[in-house]
C-alpha cells in the first residue's frame, strides 16, 4: 500500500506563468476521484434519448431493438415478411398508410447491463416523406427538439433546481434511402435545418441492397453532398490524453460514416452450423455483427461503448449553450463581461478616480450652469422692478405738474387786488392778496 505522507516538500518549478504547477513527492488520495465518480455515476444511472428519423420501411425500429439487444421499440412478429420490412413499415401500412402527417412519439426503457442502469427514451418520427409534398416535413422535428431545450431551459430557471429532467436528444439516427446515387432534396433541407440542434448521424439503412462497390461509391457521394452544404455530422475526435489504440479506432469508426448497416432481430444458422443475428437469402447470409457485411458494429461502438458521454457532453455543452444563448439574447438578457473579470487594484483605484472626476467635472459644469441661469432669473427681476419705479415716477411727476397748473390758473383767475399773502406753492412761495372786504357802517 502507498504512503499518505511523505517527508519530502512539494517542490515547485523556477518559473512558470499563470496557476504555478506543483510535483508531489508523496500520495495524497485524489487521483482516486475518478474511481468516486464512477461510484456516483453506477449508483445514479445515465440517461440517453436517441431520435431515429426516416421514411417508413427502412428498419428504425429494427435496428433500435438490435442495437440494445432487447425490445425496445415494439415491432410486429413477422420482422420483415421475406420482404426486409421493419416494424415501423408494418405499422404505416392498413389503415395507418392514409395518414401521412410527422408524428412524434417517444417509448421509454430502464436497461441495465453489469450493474449499470441506463435510462434509454427512444423518438420516432413516423409519417416523415411519406407526404407527397415534404417542404415542411422538418419542421415540426426542429420544433421538439428545441421544445426540449425550453423544457430544459425552465428547470434551470427555478428556485429549487434539485430534482431536473434532462430529456434532450443526445444523437440523431437519420437514415438514409439506399438510392445509390446522393442525397435527396428532402436529405439535405433536414440535415442543414437541424445540424446546429442536435448531434448528426447519418445511416445507410438497409445497406444488403447494395453491392459492396454501390456502397462506397454512396458513401463517398453523401459525404460530398455533406460537405459541400456545410452540414455539421457528429465524428469521434482524439485528444493529447487517448493512447494510440484509441486513436486509431476512432479514426477507423470515422472513416466509416456514414454508417451502412442491416438490423435484425432473428437468429439465422450459417454454413458451419452456428447461428447469429442476419438475414437469411436465396443466395446466403447477411450477419449483422460481421463488419465485413456491414458498419453495424461500428455504428454501436461509437454510439454506446466509445462515444455515449461524448454525445451527452456535445448535447449539453455546445449546441445547448448555444441555443440557450440565442434564446436569451432574444429576450433581451445581456451579458456583463466585467461581472467576473479579474482586476489589478492598482488599475481600478484609477479607474474609479477617473470615474470620479469625470463625475466631478460633470457636476460642477451643472451647478455653475445652474447659479448663472439663477443670476440671470435675477437681473431679468430687477431690471423690470426699475422699469416699473421709473414709470411710477414719471406717472406722479405728471400729477403734480398738472396740480401746479391748476393752480396757476387759479391765481390768475384772482387777480393782483388785495394783500398778498405768502402761499406756499410748488415751485417755491407765491404773494397772493387777500380779497376786498366791505366797510360797514351807517354809510
Amino acid at each position: 500500500m502507498r504512503s499518505a505522507t511523505s517527508s519530502s516538500p512539494i517542490q515547485q518549478p523556477a518559473s512558470g506563468a499563470g496557476a504555478a504547477k506543483k510535483k508531489m513527492n508523496g500520495y495524497v488520495g485524489f487521483s482516486n476521484f475518478p474511481n468516486q465518480e464512477h461510484r456516483r455515476s453506477v449508483k445514479r444511472g445515465f440517461n440517453f434519448t436517441l431520435m431515429v428519423v426516416g421514411e417508413s420501411g427502412l428498419g428504425k425500429s429494427t435496428l433500435v431493438n438490435t442495437l440494445f439487444e432487447s425490445k425496445v421499440y415494439p415491432t410486429k412478429d413477422s420482422d420483415d415478411n421475406g420482404l426486409g420490412l421493419s416494424g415501423s413499415a408494418a405499422r404505416s401500412g392498413g389503415v395507418d398508410a392514409q395518414k401521412r402527417t410527422v408524428e412524434i412519439t417517444s417509448v421509454s426503457a430502464d436497461i441495465q447491463e453489469n450493474g449499470v442502469k441506463l435510462r434509454l427514451s427512444v423518438v420516432d418520427t413516423p409519417g416523415f416523406g411519406d407526404s407527397i409534398n415534404n417542404e415542411s416535413a422538418w419542421r415540426p422535428i426542429l420544433e421538439n427538439i428545441e421544445s426540449r431545450f425550453d423544457a430544459y431551459l425552465a428547470q434551470e430557471n427555478r428556485v429549487n433546481r434539485s430534482k431536473i429532467v434532462d430529456n434532450r436528444v443526445n444523437a440523431l439516427l437519420y437514415f438514409i434511402k439506399p438510392t445509390g446515387h446522393s442525397l435527396r432534396a428532402i436529405d439535405i433541407e433536414f440535415m442543414k435545418q437541424l445540424h446546429t440542434r442536435v448531434n448528426l448521424i447519418p445511416v445507410i439503412a438497409k445497406s444488403d441492397t447494395l453491392t459492396p462497390r454501390e456502397v462506397e461509391v454512396f458513401k463517398t457521394r453523401v459525404l460530398a453532398d455533406i460537405n459541400y452544404h456545410g452540414i455539421h455530422i457528429f465524428k469521434p475526435v482524439s485528444d493529447q490524453y487517448d493512447d494510440p489504440e484509441t486513436v486509431a479506432d476512432n479514426k477507423a469508426i470515422a472513416a466509416k460514416i456514414p454508417f451502412s448497416v442491416v438490423g435484425s432481430e432473428r437468429l439465422v444458422e450459417r454454413a458451419d452450423g452456428t447461428r447469429a443475428r442476419g438475414r437469411q437469402y436465396p443466395w446466403g447470409v447477411i450477419e449483422v455483427e460481421n463488419e465485413t457485411h456491414n458498419d453495424f458494429v461500428s455504428l454501436r461502438q461509437m454510439l454506446l461503448r466509445t462515444h455515449m458521454e461524448e454525445l451527452r457532453d456535445e448535447t449539453d455543452v455546445s449546441l445547448y449553450e448555444s441555443y440557450r444563448t440565442q434564446k436569451l439574447l432574444a429576450l433581451g438578457h445581456v451579458q456583463d463581461n466585467g461581472v467576473f473579470r479579474e482586476f489589478n487594484p492598482r488599475l481600478q483605484m484609477e479607474e474609479e478616480e477617473r470615474l470620479h472626476s469625470a463625475k466631478m467635472t460633470k457636476l460642477e459644469a451643472e451647478m455653475s450652469a445652474v447659479f448663472r441661469q439663477k443670476v440671470q432669473e435675477k437681473e431679468e427681476k430687477l431690471k423690470k422692478s426699475e422699469e416699473e419705479l421709473y414709470s411710477r415716477h414719471k406717472q406722479m411727476k405728471a400729477v403734480l405738474e398738472k396740480q401746479r397748473r391748476d393752480l396757476d390758473e387759479k391765481k390768475s383767475a384772482i387777480g393782483p387786488s388785495g394783500p398778498i399773502h405768502s402761499v406756499t406753492h410748488l415751485d417755491g412761495p407765491q404773494q397772493v392778496q387777500p380779497k376786498d372786504k366791505k366797510k360797514r357802517g351807517f354809510f
